[in-house]
């Protein structure tokens, strides 16, 4: 979907399924929007609603053009939508992020659209290699906040309404954000609310009809998530899981366990280094921004796999960490137990720090010219520093709990997501980041939520009589992906024709030296060494897919 101002709209190829709308008194709008409140929706506008089996996006269009920002804060689902509102363009992105939406000005236009790379090709736009985005995304292995890759094209905020003024100029309005709410009610009453959240945001993204599809790690929230489908959807309920072979940890015992206790029809499907290989230059160029996660090829081919099976919406566990507080918010906990730096930037600096990623290696890594021309921009810590301050969030692990929904659930997380499932026809929904089970996780004290090192104890709670205690209080380990097995095998020669091949030279980024260093194993990386080498090559696939000149 895209659209210039002022103010045409259109539709262009890509992914998602973007659609013109308007209202009565022909209020226009491009979007793609998926609601899953539409009946709540409908009763407030009464008299003034759209006839029923309307396009969600039509409803969601007179709910703006009824209440405003309020109508927008009323919606549950996920949305993008581009509104012309006179000679101004209005752009709104769903409270948590799921689905996306981009501007840029050339000359006297405004243009927006869901796909960054719709912009890319836009004639009037001039754009190229935005550097700061460059150390960003070696820092997080995503971008979290506004910036994109490419100059001068800018993210709309999570939860946000932008309005592109004729005159050039912005602004934006807040419509949702989490906050903290003290609500001294006991462990069990939070924990029957939270119960009855969980069940109805897992209802209202089933499919009307037919089977729906369960992504199943074998984690507490994707089990979580297919004992509800398991338990409210009246037609099959089938679960899928992933493995890479060999020898390879793995967690499809626990997997297999939970579709066994839940009565699903389960598959299990084998991901091989060569497959991985073969796909992981068109999946990345399916992304707005790389993601420097091994699991996007597999990711693309599970969902393949669920939509050759006649299924249209698939349901994930994803959110139960950045909502209720997951296992990588205790080197910040200890960091605090610890410090004795007062400077609030310090706290910022820690979590960077506990992302583990390309961070503490950007002097060895960057070539000294990339270094020079970001030595004048903000530091890194700027976009994560607002989030760990007091003000909406007094707690700790509230703040912590606040940045990772903001920048890695928005940005990482839910985009990864929403543009994999897309690209196959499928849409995935994320049922733990509900807005109001989100809402409810803010007014739940976080001593129930991070019980002493027991991570996500009232969500475990919750939900303790669907499962089978060991797949409730198991520690999370997480997925093993053969990241350094694929590198050094199916991925080798990949690897070094794309980081040390002549586009990669001239574009000057990198030291060939420490590339090379890291391509033969040297030093004292491991075990992160594959990890920092697929943000790099993820990268570098990346800038050649976007056609981004050396």
């Amino acid at each position: 979907m895209a659209v210039t101002a002022d103010c045409a709209l259109g539709v262009v190829d890509g992914p998602g399924i973007a659609a013109l709308f308007e209202t009565d008194d022909r209020i226009a709008a491009v979007g793609e929007v998926t609601l899953f409140n539409a009946d709540l929706l409908r009763a407030r506008l009464g008299g003034d609603a759209p006839e029923r089996g309307c396009p969600d996006g039509e409803l969601l269009l007179c709910s703006y053009a009824r209440f405003g920002p309020a109508g927008i804060a009323a919606a549950d689902g996920m949305f993008a939508l581009a509104i012309a509102d006179g000679p101004d363009l209005v752009l709104i992105r769903d409270h948590v992020g799921t689905r996306t939406l981009f501007h840029t000005r050339a000359g006297n236009t405004w243009a927006a659209s869901t796909s960054l790379r719709a912009l890319r090709r836009w004639p009037a736009l001039r754009t190229g290699l935005h550097l700061p985005a460059v150390r960003s995304f070696l820092t997080f292995a995503y971008l979290p906040g506004r910036e994109t890759l490419l100059r001068g094209i800018h993210e709309v905020l999570p939860g946000r309404i932008v309005r592109l003024r004729a005159d050039g100029t912005m602004t934006e309005e807040t419509y949702w954000e989490p906050a903290e709410i003290d609500d001294p009610r006991s462990e069990a009453e939070h924990v029957l609310e939270l119960r009855a959240l969980l069940e109805d945001a897992v209802s209202r993204r089933l499919p009307s009809g037919g089977p729906a599809g369960v992504l199943l790690s074998g984690g507490v929230d994707s089990s979580l998530v297919t004992a509800l489908a398991a338990k409210r959807h009246d037609h099959p309920v089938r679960s899928y899981s992933i493995g890479f072979g060999g020898t390879t940890p793995n967690e499809l015992a626990y997997s297999g366990l939970v579709a066994a206790h839940c009565g699903t029809e389960h598959r299990v499907l084998t991901v091989p280094g060569e497959t991985v290989a073969a796909r992981l230059a068109e999946t990345v160029a399916l992304l707005d921004c790389p993601v420097g996660d091994p699991l996007t090829v597999p990711n693309l081919l599970l969902a393949e796999a669920v939509r050759a099976d006649g299924i249209d919406v698939v349901l994930n566990g994803e959110g139960g960490d950045p909502v209720f507080g997951g296992p990588k918010n205790l080197p910040m906990l200890i960091f605090e137990l610890t410090r004795d730096d007062p400077d609030p930037r310090a706290r910022a600096a820690a979590y960077i720090d506990s992302y583990r990623k390309c961070h503490g290696d950007l002097p060895m890594l960057l070539t000294p010219a990339t270094l020079a021309e970001l030595a004048g921009a903000d530091p890194v810590t700027d976009l994560v520093a607002p989030y760990l301050r007091q003000g909406q969030m007094t707690s700790l692990l509230n703040q912590l709990l606040h940045t990772n929904l903001r920048t890695k659930g928005a940005h990482h997380i839910l985009t990864k997501v929403e543009r994999l499932t897309a690209a196959t026809g499928l849409e995935g929904r994320s049922p733990l980041f509900d807005r109001a089970v989100i809402d409810h996780s803010f007014r739940i004290p976080p001593r129930h939520k991070l019980s002493g090192v027991d991570e996500k104890w009232i969500l475990k709670q919750a939900v303790r009589d669907l499962l089978p205690s060991t797949i409730v209080d198991r520690p999370k380990s997480g997925m093993r992906v053969p990241v350094q097995q694929w590198l050094s095998g199916p991925l080798r020669e990949l690897g070094h024709d794309l980081l040390l091949g002549e586009s990669a030279r001239a574009r000057g980024l990198f030291r060939e030296d420490t590339i090379r260093a890291w391509l033969r194993g040297d030093g004292a990386l491991l075990p992160r060494q594959g990890g920092k080498l697929w943000l790099v090559l993820s990268l570098e696939l990346w800038l050649r897919s976007f056609g981004v000149a050396p």
